[in-house]
């Protein structure tokens, strides 16, 4: 990857791959003096269309909040908290993660930066992914950091341990 990087942004959610990218994103801020958007993209618990239909404020403030929390939990379980060495721009955005990211990160001096996600045939079969979403649709560099060596061999082990739903319903 050659310069010319202005900004940074690593979408996050709390999996041991989405740490690994956020320490990834970290670095590269730091080497190119670049400015860091940590993001974290959220939907209501039961989808938009339920929200759409009834809107309730006082749940959006309870999601968004929570996403907040989740954002802030990333950080510490990757780094032990935010740095405060080095200017990191917190954000959590309503929407899908790859159409928040490509959104965002709308010039051509960005960089977005992913987890490769979990692999194997039925996951990719069931689920969407970022990474593919972001690298067909951003109108920038997108890097997809591939999982750590320990996540590789992971068979369970190590699951999404603050989502927003257990936000909601634990505190």
């Amino acid at each position: 990857m050659d310069g010319g990087i202005s900004r940074i942004f690593v979408g996050v959610h709390g999996t041991v791959g989405s740490l690994h990218a956020l320490r990834y994103a970290l670095a590269e801020a730091r080497e190119r003096d670049a400015v860091l958007y940590s993001i974290l993209a959220w939907t209501p618990p039961g989808g938009d269309t339920l929200d759409r239909r009834a809107p309730e404020p006082h749940l959006r403030r309870l999601w968004m909040a929570a996403a907040k929390k989740t954002l802030r939990s990333a950080w510490d379980d990757a780094l032990g908290g935010v740095p405060e060495d080095y200017p990191v721009h917190l954000q959590a955005e309503r929407g899908h993660p790859g159409w928040v990211l490509s959104s965002l990160a709308d010039r051509d001096d960005d960089l977005i930066v992913v987890g490769a996600g979990r692999g194997g045939r039925l996951h990719r079969a069931t689920h969407h992914s970022v990474a593919r979403y972001c690298v067909a649709r951003a109108h920038c560099r997108v890097l997809v950091v591939p999982p750590p060596p320990l996540a590789r061999l992971d068979h369970g082990m190590f699951r999404h341990r603050r989502g927003m739903h257990d936000l909601l319903n634990n505190g």
